[in-house]
């Protein structure tokens, strides 16, 4: 869903879309950018990549992006602290040699180690690969004689990056709406 503005605002349920649709309060954007309320987009064919929801007289087609017409703020959430937000936030490379060793090898690294407070938070955790965080240990870096390299902290992402990673595989129709987000 975008904003009365055209910003992505939320990812939402084929069943919620409906309803907003058919109560008019929003409009379904097309491929071409036009939009259409609820008796205009039940006269649009179902085309062979689409999804389609059965009724009596055929089949309805989902819309995949909608435009809230009242709707103006931008949804705001901080990022879910997570293994794969960290990897993502840290661009799978190692905050210590710079090194980006396939996933499966790559760590997460309490700057200030467990043992001694360090919490689970954006502040103290890096991406670390096996060599440098076995290296580490239970040290500091300044004690380990390793530098970070950037000062870690929560990702400063968009409500677009927030969808787009939350979606496996975003449709065509939604990329002129992230690259405004």
């Amino acid at each position: 869903m975008v904003n009365r503005f055209f910003q992505p605002v939320q990812i939402t349920s084929a069943r919620r879309a409906f309803l907003l649709l058919y109560g008019g309060s929003a409009q379904a954007i097309d491929d071409d950018g036009d939009l259409h309320d609820f008796p205009a987009w039940r006269q649009l064919p179902v085309r062979e990549h689409d999804d389609g929801l059965p009724i009596l007289s055929g089949s309805l087609r989902v819309p995949r992006v909608l435009h809230l017409r009242r709707y103006e703020r931008m949804r705001r959430q901080p990022v879910r602290l997570n293994r794969k937000n960290l990897m993502l936030r840290d661009a799978h490379q190692c905050q210590y040699c710079a090194r980006r060793p396939p996933v499966r090898e790559l760590n997460i690294d309490h700057v200030l180690p467990r043992s001694r407070g360090g919490e689970a938070s954006w502040e103290n955790l890096v991406t670390a690969c096996r060599v440098c965080n076995l290296r580490k240990g239970r040290r500091t870096p300044d004690e380990a004689a390793m530098h970070l390299l950037k000062v870690p902290g929560p990702p400063r992402w968009t409500t677009a990056m927030e969808l787009l990673l939350g979606a496996p595989d975003p449709f065509e129709e939604w990329g002129p709406f992230l690259k405004t987000g």
